[in-house]
């Protein structure tokens, strides 16, 4: 659904001629955790309301053969998001023959909204209210505060947080927010340099400000759950976010990885080759970062123009030098690229291919493919794809 097109509403009576959105494959990010009798509701809540979210509208009768639950089970979870407003009929399925049509239900997708925030670009911090199918209704921005003011990080935060809850005009699942830097699972930020953030509890005070659920992870890693749940890929592969620095996100098995010091992805200080390179923003010389940035890419081509197929070629092969450890230790079938496509495209890509290949095992990972994302606003798709697992146990 694009910014100017009505959502879809429900029909509480009549009837329904042609299925609702159906959104794409039933994929659940797998959690690591054994489910055991006392968590079973829960466990069904969610396979519910995942089937309901991907498949789109169906009758109970088809989400029991679905979810493999029996029909009273069915039948009392229906009940319940009803009554707590997550799950809505929208009518009855026409039919053919005799018996009673079946009533369509589906998740209330038009009465739930989510904020979204996205703190990754150089200049300004993006926000938006989004629709429970991570398409954008609302924008909203704010210029960045000076590197390393925390304060005013915070306040300008703040700020696009309340605007955004004032434009939306449905009830809020709750507010996720991506931000640059290693932030811990309960939403602190323990670094992020060019925000002037340590051990900042952000999760916990945005959400103490704004009386809503918040969601902070690390931007690389809300990305990587937009391309998991609204994109193409597989089970297995890394993200590349490539802007203002150099960042990863992984998925191995259906699994977010996140690491003990809650930094698995940080690749833009690892120092890529032995020839020295430009000075990072950390000190050292040769970051991964300070050969990939966007802005660094740019004033190269800028101030060499005849040379920018070579200065491509360099950046494309120095990325997979970073990453071909990465494919090789966890078996990825995917590095996917987020960012300028005018940059990363082509040359980039062929580039970062042939080394990646050069760098692996011959005709073991000769398949692994290296693409662009086809996502736009993918750390604020990839916001409401963290509000949607906390709240709903949704991916």
């Amino acid at each position: 659904m694009s910014e100017t097109d009505e959502p879809r509403r429900g029909t509480p009576a009549g009837h329904v001629s042609a299925p609702p959105h159906a959104f794409g494959p039933a994929r659940h990010l797998r959690s690591r955790a054994k489910v055991l009798p006392e968590h079973a509701r829960g466990h069904n809540r969610a396979l519910v309301l995942q089937t309901l979210y991907h498949s789109g509208s169906m009758s109970r009768a088809d989400l029991s053969r679905e979810t493999g639950l029996t029909r009273v089970t069915i039948s009392d979870l229906v009940a319940e998001f009803i009554a707590d407003g997550i799950v809505v009929e929208l009518g009855v399925r026409e039919t053919v023959g005799p018996g009673k049509p079946p009533i369509l239900i589906d998740i209330d997708r038009t009465g739930h909204q989510i904020i979204g925030l996205d703190l990754s670009d150089a200049e300004v911090f993006r926000g938006a209210v989004l629709s429970l199918d991570g398409d954008v209704i609302e924008r909203r921005e704010v210029a960045r505060p000076a590197p390393s003011d925390a304060d005013a990080a915070y306040a300008a935060v703040q700020t696009l947080s309340r605007e955004l809850v004032g434009a939306a005009t449905a009830t809020l699942l709750g507010v996720g927010v991506g931000t640059p830097g290693v932030v811990r699972t309960d939403g602190v930020v323990l670094s992020s340099p060019n925000l002037g953030w340590t051990d900042l509890p952000l999760e916990a005070q945005l959400g103490r400000d704004l009386d809503l659920p918040v969601l902070v992870r690390n931007d690389a890693n809300a990305a990587v759950l937009a391309e998991y749940t609204f994109g193409e890929a597989r089970s297995d592969f890394v993200l590349i976010k490539i802007g203002f620095g150099v960042g990863a996100g992984l998925i191995s098995g259906s699994q977010p990885l996140v690491g003990s010091r809650f930094a698995a992805g940080e690749i833009g200080h690892v120092v890529v080759g032995t020839d020295g390179g430009p000075r990072c923003v950390c000190g050292r010389d040769g970051c991964l970062e300070a050969w990939l940035s966007v802005a660094r890419l740019r004033e190269e081509i800028d101030a060499h123009p005849a040379q920018r197929e070579a200065i491509l070629r360099d950046a494309g092969a120095r990325m997979a030098i970073a990453v071909a450890p990465i494919v090789t230790a966890l078996d990825l079938s995917e590095v996917v690229l987020s960012g300028p496509a005018d940059l990363l495209g082509g040359v980039f890509i062929d580039s970062a291919t042939d080394t990646l290949r050069a760098r692996t095992l011959e005709g073991v990972f000769d398949d692994v493919v290296i693409r662009l994302t086809r996502q736009d606003d993918i750390v604020l798709r990839g916001t409401a794809v963290m509000v949607l697992s906390g709240q709903l146990g949704v991916s």
